[in-house]
């Protein structure tokens, strides 16, 4: 049986996805932006990844549209999560009932939204567990290790050979919020290393850098435990036990730690992306989420914060780079409540 599948949100992650389930058989629909479309029809996929995968997917083999259209019988929604709502919206009255829909988001909650605006769809939570890298000329790279994390459900079981066959790593959890929240943990680097300038790689072989994740996510962690909230582990180590690796010295954390960096040498965050690209990020429902957390839990996060005001000044014109030793001072001075202004600069 072939599977319509609707790919909303054609980005780097969303053209990677479809592109591995139309190599898979299915009928790939999509929806995105005009430019990254064009892009697709006029090259097609080329799909490559850091384990030596390759598929090559003809652009006469899947559709493109700039808007929802047909009735798909498996919805992708790969937007960014501000677009979430209107996504959603879209897709209003053009699904039948019992359509699953799979949010393969950023963020915590998601899921919620869709399905509050598609009540008669079955809506998953989703998790994209690796980078993509987008090169001209329709090639996208996977970066880094890691599959799909999606809720589970048994409306699943009749795309369990699609999703076994698309090499996608699809792993399915009867609940995916601590999934969730330990993907939040290791996404408090994306601000990081969007303000770094660097590729992933070589941000996250300097410890400074590290030291900076480590506060965010100490910060993160203790605001979790105080909501009672115990994420799942996603590393080698457990969470609170990877937050004092990150701290060691660079020789060291190599040695110990050398499965973290074994990324491709470009890959880089979807927030580096999205500020090179002068679009709006993701910060909100990253650090801002930490934010949100810790206000409700009565417990400050003034480094998460600091990063949401750092990354925000970006967005608004702020284009500088931070070293690593600039980025912790930063930081260090947030969570001893050293003022600063909306450029980072001393307040007063």
């Amino acid at each position: 049986m072939t599977f319509r599948v609707m790919v909303f949100g054609a980005g780097s992650i969303g053209a990677y996805v479809g592109g591995r389930l139309a190599s898979a058989g299915a009928e790939v629909t999509f929806v995105g932006r005009p430019r990254m479309l064009d892009e697709l029809k006029a090259s097609g996929l080329r799909l490559t990844d850091l384990d030596g995968h390759e598929a090559t997917v003809s652009p006469d083999t899947f559709h493109v549209a700039t808007a929802p259209e047909g009735t798909p019988d498996l919805v992708l929604i790969c937007v960014k999560s501000r677009d979430t709502s209107s996504a959603a919206a879209a897709l209003d009255g053009l699904l039948r009932p019992g359509t699953v829909v799979l949010s393969l988001q950023n963020g915590i909650g998601n899921d919620a939204v869709i399905r509050e605006i598609l009540p008669t769809c079955v809506v998953l939570a989703g998790m994209v567990m690796f980078n993509v890298v987008h090169h001209p000329d329709g090639r996208f790279h996977r970066g880094t290790a890691g599959g799909i994390a999606v809720a589970d459900d048994p409306a699943l079981d009749r795309f369990a050979p699609l999703l076994r066959g698309s090499g996608l790593g699809v792993k399915r959890y009867p609940d995916l919020l601590p999934v969730q929240w330990a993907k939040l943990l290791l996404n408090l680097n994306n601000p990081i290393n969007a303000l770094s300038g660097r590729p992933l790689r070589a941000e996250l072989a300097n410890r400074d850098y590290r030291r900076c994740l480590a506060l965010a996510q100490r910060e993160a962690l203790a605001a979790m435990a105080r909501a009672r909230i115990r994420p799942a582990r996603l590393t080698v180590l457990p969470p609170e036990t990877m937050t004092r690796l990150l701290t060691v010295p660079d020789a060291v954390f190599q040695r110990v730690a050398g499965k973290v960096l074994a990324i491709d040498p470009v890959a880089r965050s979807s927030m580096a992306d999205d500020l090179a690209a002068g679009r709006k990020t993701e910060i909100a429902w990253l650090c801002g989420e930490i934010v949100s957390l810790g206000a409700m839990v009565a417990m400050p996060t003034p480094v998460n914060q600091r990063l949401v005001d750092l990354i925000t000044a970006a967005e608004n014109g702020d284009h500088r780079t931070w070293s690593g030793s600039e980025l912790l001072a930063q930081l260090r001075d947030a969570a001893n409540g050293v003022p600063r202004d909306a450029a980072g600069g001393v307040a007063g």
